[in-house]
């Protein structure tokens, strides 16, 4: 059990990069949330909500 830990705690603290090996950007959602529950993100003029749940979870709607 200690190995999938150890493992999952490497893999959070690795950069990301993609298939092709470009890195991916990567921002922490309290950054994003600011003290906030709910945030609106628009995306090619539609506007998504992004909600943090009671379990602190995400949920992206339309």
């Amino acid at each position: 059990m200690s190995q999938l830990i150890e493992h999952g705690t490497e893999r959070r603290n690795k950069p990301a990069t993609a298939a092709n090996g470009s890195p991916i950007a990567r921002i922490k959602s309290q950054d994003l949330f600011r003290q906030m529950r709910e945030l609106e993100i628009d995306h090619g003029g539609r506007i998504y909500k992004l909600r943090l749940t009671q379990l602190n979870k995400l949920i992206l709607t339309a």
